[in-house]
């Protein structure tokens, strides 16, 4: 089996696109659910963020992979294949193991070097290993992620390289706005973007922040977190939004619904206002840019003024980083294949022993219980010390580029019952986790 990826992002297709393609939380899960159905795929995730949408699978066949694979993101996101095609991108084995690191390390993100998209990361795979399409691959591979992108972090300095794209977006409404101290500030939404929008509009000393959200409850929670930390604070629910509206100066949206949040007549109705909408899709009417009153910055606007934003010295550093981390990967996954022959040949070797331990009771019944023992013990060190040698280098061989024939070479060897072999990898494969702990929510409210 191999590691195949298939999506598209910011940096392949235009924002338009990207906000029809957008996965709902049920989408995702039955996209999960279908890849594996799919004939060339035993493992399945999918990373649905704001700019990117990708599947990553561990397929028997490349061709058929990404024929199936490009086939049901566009089932599932409702965007056409002919007109999806030309965006997405492939990678496949090392390419794709280097891709998802480097988006880990915010690398490819809007913003580089945001933190965010660990915690994306993070729910991704818990909901892979809560539908159970998450096996061994995927599992290594997104845990390896969410490693290397807390040591890229924490051992360079990427985080000076970017912004979160919070942080970024607020940085664009900056010359509509002023220092925003002293404003009266709405969130619309309570998913970890929007709490993420709420603290960080508290920080910069806004006199009150408005939580508007679907879920009474988590709105409520929040307010009550922004209180905590000396900020002014309420909850209300989405059917006082418009009120809401006329008393903010700022406002912040990303929730998770599939249409439109504030519309034109809502805005122009309020005043002047600062927008930013991190939504995909977007929750605010696109007509906002128009209105004389309205300063919108939205995520089409914000992936044109990143393209300009400058790069890091720190950014060479963690592409090092990513490197090293992708050849690691590589060659624990080799070492790991040959794993099943390595332990079918000890057992085939236990089995050998065992049978002539047996026929040397038959031929010498009169040796007695500490004489049994040791002839026993002797035979087993004898048999462990002819094999420890090529088994350890065989392991090592094979965590090398192009080791992985010293597995079929065992067995040619050794004429191990590939039945045999398939029983050990049966066996050892991990049944899921059901979740992670601390699912971080993806902006939906």
């Amino acid at each position: 089996m191999s590691l195949l990826v298939v999506g598209l992002s910011h940096r392949s297709a235009p924002v338009s696109v990207l906000e029809r393609a957008a996965l709902s939380e049920d989408a995702r899960g039955k996209l999960l659910l279908d890849t594996l159905a799919a004939e060339p795929a035993s493992e399945a995730v999918a990373l649905s963020t704001c700019n990117r949408i990708e599947l990553y699978a561990d397929v028997d066949k490349f061709h058929a992979g990404v024929a199936e694979l490009s086939t049901l993101l566009a089932q599932h996101s409702g965007v056409g294949l002919e007109e999806l095609t030309p965006y997405l991108y492939v990678h496949y084995e090392d390419r794709a193991v280097h891709h998802l690191l480097s988006v880990a390390c915010g690398l490819d993100s809007m913003v580089v070097g945001e933190g965010q998209i660990l915690g994306q990361i993070k729910d991704a795979l818990a909901v892979g290993q809560e539908l159970h399409t998450a096996g061994r691959l995927l599992n290594d591979l997104f845990q390896q992620a969410l490693r290397v992108g807390k040591r890229a972090h924490s051992e360079t300095g990427i985080d000076r390289a970017g912004q979160s794209l919070v942080t970024f977006g607020l940085a664009q409404l900056a010359p509509a706005t002023g220092p925003l101290g002293g404003k009266r500030a709405l969130v619309v939404g309570a998913g970890s973007m929007s709490s993420l929008a709420a603290v960080t509009l508290a920080r910069a000393g806004v006199a009150r922040v408005t939580i508007a959200n679907r879920t009474p409850e988590r709105a409520v929670r929040l307010a009550a977190q922004l209180t905590e930390q000396g900020t002014q604070a309420r909850a209300v629910g989405m059917a006082k939004l418009a009120t809401a509206l006329l008393d903010a100066d700022v406002v912040v949206s990303c929730t998770g619904s599939t249409g439109l949040v504030l519309g034109a007549d809502d805005l122009s109705a309020a005043g002047p206002l600062a927008v930013l909408d991190l939504a995909m899709p977007r929750d605010v009417d696109p007509a906002g840019h128009e209105l004389p009153n309205v300063h919108l910055v939205d995520i089409e606007s914000l992936a044109a003024a990143s393209a300009d934003a400058p790069m890091a010295a720190d950014v060479e550093a963690v592409q090092a980083i990513v490197a090293e981390e992708v050849a690691a990967f590589g060659a624990a996954q080799r070492a790991a294949r040959i794993t099943p022959t390595v332990v079918a040949l000890r057992a085939m070797a236990a089995d050998v022993v065992a049978g002539e331990l047996a026929r040397l009771e038959g031929r010498l019944p009169g040796l007695d219980d500490k004489q049994r023992a040791e002839i026993g013990q002797t035979v087993r060190r004898v048999v462990d010390k002819l094999l420890h040698a090529p088994t350890v280098r065989v392991k090592q061989l094979a965590g090398e580029p192009g080791g992985a024939g010293y597995a079929d070479a065992l067995r040619e060897l050794f004429d191990l019952d590939p039945q045999a072999v398939a029983a050990v990898s049966r066996a050892e494969t991990p049944r899921p986790a059901a979740r992670v702990p601390n699912r971080i929510e993806s902006g939906n409210d």
